[in-house]
């Protein structure tokens, strides 16, 4: 990587990434590996410790992790193991009585062969610091530090990027795509006339990092992810960054105005009991509920919080920009490799706009009720009252915050409903069965690997049932230029897995989507990859007859 713009800058690259936080590096990754010259520009010299931000890697994150060789490396650093604590603790304070627990909360606890990697806690930093090792590591890309976009023009053969670095020197690249993956305050976006939409929330919120060396000795709860504070001097969220002494919080319903020594009452408050502590740093945000409304203009993309913002309950905000890098990444790699058509770009949006949303709603419910929700009388009393009051505690917490703990029917579930590269079944699929548009289903095979190992780069396509007729598909791949890998897992034909998918042959998509289904090639084999790649409306027209 390079730490500053000089003479020697390429004045031209495939794809030019503005940000190289979390979500523009995991897009460099998805086009790097495959052969894509990528360049990212991103403004901070060094991964910030100071403020972790994000928390939670959710199990969709973590399979995308393994696809890349990466789940291992991240979870090596890690400072909390995923053996260490799986729950979610609701108290007065970590010194006071419990209200309520959840347990194998966030996916950190394995369901069986549901997916093959369970989530982890990790500090953002810890995550940024491995995605950076992982571009650089990769020759087509080149990771360009203390540097910044500053503006984005294009025509219908290329974009011109202005990079300035910190000296302010400036310097002009070529790219045939860009995507703005640089933030809520994101040049990019105001560079293509894009704009949010949606509300904020009118509540304040303070966020903390500290260190407390001896805390663990007054907690009375034992290991957890998260402590929710209920108690009128700090409602909070508190949870520690690593099993020795740093934390952090996030004190409910208070302004900016906030110094270091109020920051260290709200420590003290949440703690319970008396403490030394030393802030590291400080934090003021309002959560906001906002998506642009166009994640596109031409040849340039937006992604990440560039294009979406949601509260952090529930730990989604990372994973669906995430999610948005590896949609766009291999749909822009597909293009530039010559077998992807114009309507694989035009699904990104498509695609991807639902499940922001969905994320949106989600997260915003789960805002619906914070500790500051939670406060009631008696709730630290050692009396009749006290019990009873814990007890209508426990209950409401149990009513009205499990759907933000055990949210895999959202991380996991969601279906594509409608694509331009994603054809429409035909018939009522069996009950219990693999639709088109949803994730593979999961197994574990008998030599221990995981289905999704077996999955190629692009298409896959896996053969379930012995000889199911499946050459037509081959051929059409061939003929367009598509890469197909065929899998045979015919050793599968009398195993529960089949009968989960319910068809003798699967497409998979390099997302690990369902892209088709059936028990033989269909007669359009030709027109199914045209769909596939997106290239249907292109195929039709006299010039590709």
């Amino acid at each position: 990587m390079s730490s500053l713009i000089d003479g020697q800058l390429a004045r031209h690259a495939q794809v030019v990434i503005a940000g190289g936080g979390p979500v523009g590096l995991s897009a460099a990754l998805e086009l790097g590996r495959r052969g894509v010259d990528c360049l990212v520009l991103e403004p901070r010299t060094t991964v910030s410790r100071a403020r972790p931000r994000c928390k939670t890697l959710n199990v969709r994150t973590m399979e995308h992790l393994r696809r890349w060789g990466l789940a291992d490396r991240l979870r090596e650093r890690a400072p909390l193991p995923t053996s260490w604590s799986q729950d979610v603790v609701f108290c007065t304070s970590l010194a006071g009585r419990e209200l309520s627990r959840f347990t194998g909360v966030l996916g950190l606890a394995p369901d069986g062969d549901l997916f093959p990697e369970i989530g982890q806690q990790a500090p953002q930093y810890v995550l940024e610091e491995l995605l950076r090792e992982a571009v650089d590591e990769l020759p087509s890309c080149r990771l360009v530090l203390g540097s910044r976009v500053v503006a984005v023009t294009q025509d219908d053969e290329s974009v011109t990027v202005t990079v300035q670095d910190g000296a302010g020197r400036r310097s002009v690249v070529t790219a045939d795509y860009v995507i703005g993956c640089d933030g809520p305050r994101s040049v990019v976006r105001d560079q293509i006339g894009s704009r949010y939409t949606g509300e904020q929330a009118l509540r304040p919120n303070f966020g903390i990092v500290f260190e407390s060396p001896g805390l663990w000795d007054h907690v009375r709860h034992g290991p957890a992810v998260q402590y929710w504070v209920v108690n009128s001097s700090t409602p909070a969220l508190v949870g520690p960054l690593d099993r020795t002494d740093t934390w952090w919080a996030i004190a409910f319903g208070v302004d900016r105005e906030t110094g270091e020594r109020e920051a260290l009452r709200l420590v003290e408050g949440a703690a319970g009991h008396p403490i030394e502590a030393r802030v590291l740093s400080t934090d003021p945000w309002t959560a906001r509920m906002q998506i642009v409304d166009r994640m596109r203009r031409g040849r340039v993309f937006l992604a990440g919080d560039a294009a979406h913002l949601n509260p952090p309950f529930g730990g989604h905000g990372l994973n669906t920009g995430l999610g948005d890098a590896v949609d766009l990444g291999w749909k822009i790699a597909a293009v530039l490799d010559g077998w992807g058509g114009p309507d694989l770009l035009d699904s990104y949006e498509i695609e991807r706009r639902p499940v922001q949303e969905r994320v949106i709603d989600e997260a915003t419910a789960n805002m619906r009720v914070l500790s500051t929700e939670l406060l009631a009388d008696n709730l630290d009393a050692d009396d009749q009252a006290g019990a009873e009051a814990r007890a209508a505690a426990g209950t409401r917490i149990q009513e009205t915050k499990k759907a933000e703990f055990h949210s895999l029917d959202l991380v996991l579930g969601l279906r594509i409903a409608s694509s331009p590269v994603v054809p429409a079944e035909e018939g009522d699929a069996a009950e219990g069965s693999a639709r088109t548009g949803t994730r593979l289903p999961h197994m574990f095979l008998a030599d221990g690997r995981s289905v999704y190992d077996l999955l190629g780069e692009n298409l896959t396509l896996l053969v379930i049932q012995p000889g199911a007729p499946y050459q037509a598909l081959v051929h059409a791949a061939a003929s367009r230029g598509v890469p197909l890998e065929v899998v045979d897992l015919t050793h599968l034909a009398d195993h529960a897995y089949a009968r989960r998918v319910g068809a003798a042959l699967v497409l998979v998509r390099p997302d690990q989507a369902i892209a088709w289904t059936g028990d033989a090639a269909p007669r359009q084999a030709l027109a199914l990859l045209d769909t596939l790649r997106g290239s249907a409306h292109a195929a039709r027209t006299p010039q590709n007859a």
